[in-house]
């Protein structure tokens, strides 16, 4: 666990929360939602993986679950078993949607009609629309949500990874999606990185997965450098109000920085200040001979 304290803490905040300890709060807008917000969908050859734009979209969407408190927002949960994406699927017609799988819940209870998810933290999107890489422009209304859940069902779809002695929820059906898009679908492999980080390049996702233990390499239990008292978190909207204002300001201190003349370097400075030391020089010599020969 200590790989997630420390490279998603630049990020966002880890608290103590009840009832689920540690868990991660991001610094990603007041409009985030996982499995949603700055990234896209890509089949792999372990089904349908959400490929994040954001730095830290290899560990807290490939690892762990979700949830979300109607003040704080979305929080995530750290885990150590690696997967495409943790979320439950559903298909309706022409449409296909998902949500983040709840934490504690496995993949045949999430597969059970007794499981629910609130509507609103569900996703949908036409079928032909699934793998746009700009998906978030494609959502379906909420307003629409109660009524395409109605006629909806899961997809049960899965695949069983024998290397890692684990089974994944694969998501819609290459085939059905095939036909929905129109056009035809590679999969795309996937590469071990040996260090934090993912990218997408030449069919290719280059993506860490280590192997994740509860212990750090002191054999201490694993834990963060830095734990935000959960009265002092900030809901996200003024989280990110402040985090915006940082932005403005560095980016006219920036401007300014770049603006010819607006900042003095040391050596402009240390040239002036020679320049105004041999004019007092010079200027005193003369005003005194002058004095001597009125004289």
């Amino acid at each position: 666990m200590q790989v997630f304290y420390d490279q998603l803490s630049p990020y966002g905040q880890w608290v103590d929360y009840p009832s689920y300890g540690y868990v991660w709060i991001p610094d990603a807008g007041y409009d985030f939602v996982p499995y949603s917000t700055n990234g896209h969908w890509i089949l792999t050859e372990y089904g349908w993986t959400w490929y994040s734009n954001y730095n830290w979209g290899w560990a807290a969407f490939h690892y762990g679950r979700w949830d979300y408190n109607n003040y704080y927002g979305w929080f995530w949960i750290p885990d150590n078993e690696w997967g495409p994406s943790w979320v439950v699927w559903r298909s309706a017609g022409d449409y296909y949607g998902w949500t983040p799988m709840r934490p504690g819940v496995s993949i045949n209870v999430s597969f059970g009609n007794n499981y629910d998810s609130h509507n609103d933290h569900w996703i949908f999107v036409r079928n032909r629309d699934i793998m746009r890489s700009n998906i978030h422009r494609y959502h379906v209304n909420r307003n629409e949500h109660e009524r395409i859940i109605r006629n909806s069902r899961v997809i049960e779809n899965t695949y069983d990874d024998r290397g890692r002695n684990a089974r994944y929820v694969a998501g819609p059906d290459r085939n059905d999606v095939q036909r929905a898009t129109g056009r035809q679908i590679r999969a795309v492999g996937i590469q071990e990185n040996n260090n934090p980080g993912h990218k997408l390049n030449k069919g290719q996702l280059h993506i860490y997965r280590p192997q994740i233990n509860n212990h750090n390499d002191r054999d201490q239990r694993a834990a963060p450098s830095r734990v935000s008292n959960l009265k002092d978190v900030k809901k996200p909207s003024e989280r990110n109000k402040n985090n915006r204002q940082h932005n403005v300001n560095q980016r006219e201190n920036n401007k300014r920085q770049q603006q010819p003349g607006s900042v003095k370097s040391s050596k402009q400075k240390n040239n002036e200040q020679v320049r105004d030391e041999r004019d007092k020089k010079s200027k005193k010599p003369k005003s005194e001979g002058r004095k001597k020969r009125n004289n």
